[in-house]
């Protein structure tokens, strides 16, 4: 190839162009390959968000019954008169006062 002097610095810019755009393509390639690799890892990262809320919904489910179970255990409980705390624990050995007094606080 003749390149004169007008004609030189055109064709060098076409080739530094040329290889730029080659630089352009194989790292986008690179970025194409890393984005299906997110796609994946974000497929199955739904399957474990969906697992953690059908979970906890399941936890809300108990725990909601466990609130109906001690409705209904103090609605019977009502009509009994309570005692002190220090009979309480005579007759309740592994009865544990200190959760009282945390949770009070």
């Amino acid at each position: 190839m003749l390149a004169g002097p007008t004609t030189l610095l055109a064709t060098l810019n076409s080739l530094q162009m040329g290889f730029r755009t080659l630089a352009l393509e194989k790292r986008s390639a690179e970025v194409w390959e890393v984005l299906g690799a997110v796609k994946t890892e974000f497929g199955k990262f739904g399957g474990v968000l969906a697992k953690v809320r059908d979970q906890t919904q399941s936890v809300i489910k108990t725990l909601d019954q466990a609130d109906v179970r001690t409705r209904q255990m103090t609605r019977a409980l009502k009509t009994v008169e309570s005692i002190s705390e220090e009979r309480a624990q005579a007759l309740l050995p592994g009865l544990d006062t200190a959760t009282d007094d945390e949770d009070a606080s």
